[in-house]
């Protein structure tokens, strides 16, 4: 039976250290190297008892973010109950800080959060690591949304292997005005392969494998060398899209930080700091550049959705 009280989940934001694109599969998706890490950036999901499934958004850019059944929380609860037997009766509040259309996970940390939420409440006794397998379905991301930490993603990004973290680091991350769609990014990415002339399909390219370099920089704890190894092969048809997050990248790097990328498909951008003062230095001056509408100072790795 459900339980009467309400469950509220934070779930952490993400950014990808590297994001290695390969060829277009013939399910849609693209083969990818993913190097996640979850950071300090966080959106809150409520679960109620209901009659029947319903779904509300308040906060930053709540009216971008639908409402009805094409919400991936929605679906998330959705899918929770098919699996479990259970009828999906549940009010779903999400409470938005994290950036709609910015790169950072923010539909995938709140599906992430609705299973997290609707498990406890229907006191269904399942594992995080179940929940991440079986939110596959939902999407590439939601399996480390779900995790948390830090993790290599193959596949489409959702074969995850847990990675060493050697230290805590701090980030910024500069949210823009506008929003980037994450299948508009990759068609770009396609389109310019293929306007080159150059492979782009999953059987004319090499699998993407992760960078043996970065993997020992983030396990050895140390900022300035683990900036060197960051990479994002969707940043430049992303700047091409947006050529102003070419100007918030570049006030980024003259501000002190160790490395500037876009965050997934964007429209975000993050920055590595070398310590937490840093941090604060590099948003004050990211604020005063005028190329960001806000900034976010985070840290990572944290762990998965935590129920509050």
């Amino acid at each position: 039976m459900p339980r009467t009280r309400s469950v509220t989940v934070r779930a952490p934001a993400k950014v990808n250290l590297q994001l290695s694109v390969g060829g277009l599969r013939e399910d849609g998706f693209h083969e990818l190297a993913n190097v996640y890490l979850a950071v300090s950036g966080y959106d809150e999901i409520t679960a109620t008892p209901a009659d029947r499934l319903s779904l509300t958004v308040s906060g930053a850019g709540a009216e971008r973010v639908p409402t009805d059944e094409s919400n991936l929380a929605a679906r998330a609860a959705m899918l929770l109950a098919k699996h479990s037997g259970a009828e999906p009766n549940v009010r779903i509040h999400i409470t938005k800080h994290l950036p709609v259309a910015g790169g950072m996970a923010g539909g995938s940390a709140d599906a992430a959060g609705a299973l997290v939420a609707c498990e406890a409440l229907w006191n269904l006794g399942m594992t995080r690591a179940e929940l991440a397998s079986l939110s596959a379905e939902l999407g590439s991301d939601v399996p480390f949304s779900v995790l948390g930490g830090a993790a290599l993603g193959l596949g489409r990004g959702e074969q995850l292997t847990p990675l060493d973290c050697g230290a805590t680091y701090h980030w910024v991350f500069a949210i823009a005005g506008f929003g980037l769609s994450t299948p508009a990014v990759y068609a770009a990415q396609d389109r310019h392969r293929q306007e080159a002339e150059l492979p782009f399909t999953a059987a004319d390219m090499p699998v993407p494998q992760p960078s043996a370099q970065l993997l020992d920089a983030l396990a050895a704890g140390d900022p300035q060398v683990l900036a060197a190894s960051l990479s994002n092969d969707l940043e430049s048809v992303a700047t091409a899209m947006q050529p102003d997050l070419a100007k918030t990248l570049a006030a980024g790097r003259a501000s002190g930080a160790l490395a500037g990328m876009l965050c997934g498909t964007g429209a975000t951008t993050g920055f590595l700091a070398a310590d937490a003062g840093a941090a604060e230095h590099i948003a004050e001056q990211l604020m005063a550049s005028g190329t960001c509408s806000s900034t976010l100072v985070a840290h990572g790795p944290v762990p998965g959705p935590v129920l509050l």
